[in-house]
């Protein structure tokens, strides 16, 4: 079996992407000696240097990476090797202009980028074979490798293409996935507007057309994508495997960015031996750090729970952004432990050294352009000395409390045109939900709509558009078998081909919701509608609303307004020995807490101790019988957070008993005892 942790690294993950390609060699000593001075363990080396390798096709020039690995091996800094197939070289795409990918338009990009890639091309997929072979055969015994690096960020920025070839490779795929022609025809329902197919021939990418395209066909052009950029992972993969032993083998996924939202990570992660992770703050106005403990959930989810390592974040500013303001004092630190402390096995960056040319020259690094006398430098100094205090958390893993399905093929469904209604989001829904459970102090696990969910008090169900049939029977036997779940409109009404399901909405999920929907009814842009409850308390939502008839559900919140009125606006249905919520509109973010608070009381979720809004308590516990319990205090405020016990806190090296100070800004990390 593959070794799931980088070999060799004993310590936790700290460093980052190192392109020394971009300085003179003179700097590189230089570079060892800060890696040493700020506790750097792995660096992640050779990204993006295919055209360095290979400077033209089968003559190959290591040197530079020879002297590069045995310096980094001499001063005990462990080497993440890229293979650096997510940037060919230009003379292969002079050799194979083929390989650059063409937009469902049917324009052609150009050389000059980087993932510019046809992931069907056959050129492409051999010459990836070749650069990966020969890095293998002469580094794969190397005493400074750790992990193999399987190219960068798949499915950005480029995730499909609709070129010829693809085509050609779209109709075997569809020939593997349905058998025959006719069962084509059945799963897309080609008997509308006359779409039929007499032979696989006939069938290409759903490119551009005059009105909307058959959304069945664009699911399943998104399953092909996936499935064959994951193909070529899987051929890189399955060399090194091969030629280098003993040496996990991953690729940096972005599981909770929407720029990432093509890859099927339920998938991706059984095929890595490590999943990693790529994280930034995005600048919209929302908490960042909210975003943030979703990511790091979603991706140890996607680990099965298992430690994983966050690869890249930022220093301080990105780049990409229309606006990319620097990281506070203080905020670096406690975004990389903030990741910790939700599984991550340590915290790496998206660069060492700021470049000073080429698109991502103002993107923060570890070494900044102003170099060692600046802030940054100094915080990166004291975090390589935060995590090396830490190591002991290394193997143990975060504790849940609840549950939220997610479902990438759901979500490729839901986004295609002609909804009921654009303004209904399901990564909005998602964000919302989440952040609720956040602000209740409560640790998410992610989940498949198939996967099981006994383990879970609650589990909440923000947007399933998508649910199949062994989904719906999931949920069903998961609050039979007495759990609570939580489901909000739009959810349980096609099926995997995006057929709706027969007889009344909501579909798959109606037996367990103990109701039906006869229709929808979204509001407008400027709408509201106000719901009243118990005791006379009122609830606010926008965007949508439903006419829900109970069939066994009780009626616990009633529209007071809008189209629905009078009628059940959240429902509670009693099944075997749990329950399951149904929530018909989009509640703001008080009145979506009520609802989750009673749904939190049926499942027997403790209220967490009163804290401040934006304090963060996240507990790991190993095997062992350790128990850590990390405070991030993210607000402007000092905070005191209860205990259960007494222990040390790490950080500090100070005993503890009963609370916890956390200052404003800053993280707590308490080893508890017994």
């Amino acid at each position: 079996m593959p070794q799931t942790t980088p070999k060799g690294l004993h310590r936790l993950a700290f460093g980052g992407d190192y392109n020394p390609e971009q300085w003179p060699e003179s700097v590189w000593q230089e570079d060892v000696r800060l890696m040493q001075e700020a506790g750097v363990t792995m660096v992640s080396v050779g990204i993006f240097s295919w055209a360095l390798l290979e400077p033209e096709q089968g003559r190959y020039d290591f040197g530079w990476l020879d002297r590069l690995l045995d310096l980094l091996h001499e001063h005990g800094i462990r080497v993440d090797l890229g293979t650096p197939t997510v940037a060919p070289p230009a003379w292969f795409y002079r050799a194979h202009p083929e390989a650059l990918p063409v937009t469902a338009e049917g324009v052609r990009f150009s050389y000059g980028s980087r993932g510019a890639i046809c992931h069907s091309s056959a050129a492409y997929r051999a010459a990836a074979a070749g650069i990966t072979t020969e890095l293998a055969r002469r580094y794969g015994s190397h005493p400074a490798l750790a992990l193999w690096h399987v190219h960068n960020e798949y499915g950005v920025p480029v995730s499909a293409c609709y070129c010829d070839g693809c085509a050609a490779h779209f109709r075997r795929w569809l020939r593997n996935a349905h058998g025959s022609v006719e069962a084509v025809n059945e799963a897309w329902g080609t008997a509308f507007w006359g779409q039929r197919y007499s032979s696989y021939e006939e069938i290409d990418p759903p490119r551009i057309t005059p009105t909307v395209g058959n959304p069945a066909q664009q699911l399943d052009y998104r399953r092909f994508a996936d499935a064959t950029i994951r193909e070529n992972f899987r051929a890189e993969r399955d060399i090194l495997h091969e030629l280098a032993p003993g040496v996990p083998v991953t690729t940096n996924f972005m599981t909770a960015l929407s720029q990432c939202d093509s890859i099927d990570y339920w998938a991706w992660g059984r095929e890595v031996d490590l999943v990693t992770n790529d994280h930034y703050l995005i600048t919209d106005g929302r908490r960042t750090h909210v975003n943030l403990a979703m990511a790091a959930d979603l991706t140890r989810s996607v680990a099965g729970g298992a430690p994983w390592l966050l690869l890249e974040h930022s220093t301080s500013g990105v780049n990409w952004q229309a606006r990319n303001p620097a990281k506070r004092p203080g905020e670096m630190a406690r975004n990389s432990l903030a990741h910790v402390a939700r599984g991550s096995e340590g915290a790496m960056f998206f660069q060492w050294r700021q470049s000073r040319r080429g698109a991502e020259k103002f993107h923060s690094a570890m070494v900044p352009h102003g170099g060692t006398d600046t802030r940054i430098w100094r915080e990166v100094v004291a975090l390589g000395a935060d995590l090396d205090t830490l190591d002991e958390v290394r193997g143990t893993t975060t504790l849940p409390d609840v549950a939220m399905l997610w479902d990438w093929h759901s979500w490729w469904a839901q986004n295609l045109e002609w909804r009921p209604n654009e303004a209904h989001e399901a990564r909005e829904r998602a964000d919302s939900f989440y952040e609720t459970l956040y602000d209740r102090h409560l640790t998410v696990d992610f989940a498949h709509p198939e996967a099981d969910l006994s383990g879970y008090p609650l589990v909440v169900v923000p947007a399933l558009y998508l649910t199949t049939e062994a989904a719906g029977q999931n949920l069903r036997e998961y609050v039979e078998n007495g759990g609570t779940l939580v489901v909000s409109y739009f959810s349980g009404i096609v099926d995997e081909h995006d057929a709706v399901h027969p007889g009344a909405y909501p579909g798959a999920l109606r037996d367990v919701l103990g109701l039906t929907v006869e229709e929808w009814s979204p509001l407008l842009d400027d709408q509201r509608v106000t719901v009243s409850g118990p005791d006379g308390a009122t609830l606010t939502g926008d965007v949508w609303t439903e006419f829900v008839r109970p069939r066994g559900a009780e009626t616990v919140w009633t529209y007071a307004d809008g189209p629905a009125a009078g009628g059940p606006a959240v429902t509670r249905h009693r099944l075997g020995r749990g329950t399951a919520w149904y929530v018909s509109t989009r509640l703001d973010a008080a009145s979506l807490d009520a609802i989750v608070a009673a749904a939190c009381a049926d499942a027997g979720v403790a209220e967490r101790p009163a804290l401040p809004r934006d304090v963060e308590v996240v507990r790991r516990t190993g095997d062992d019988g350790r128990r850590y319990l990390f405070a991030l205090n993210h607000s402007t405020e000092d905070a005191v957070v209860p205990l259960d016990g007494a222990g040390v806190e790490l950080l500090a090296g100070t005993p503890v008993d009963g609370k916890l100070a956390v200052p404003a800004g800053a993280v707590g990390v308490v080893r508890l005892d017994g």
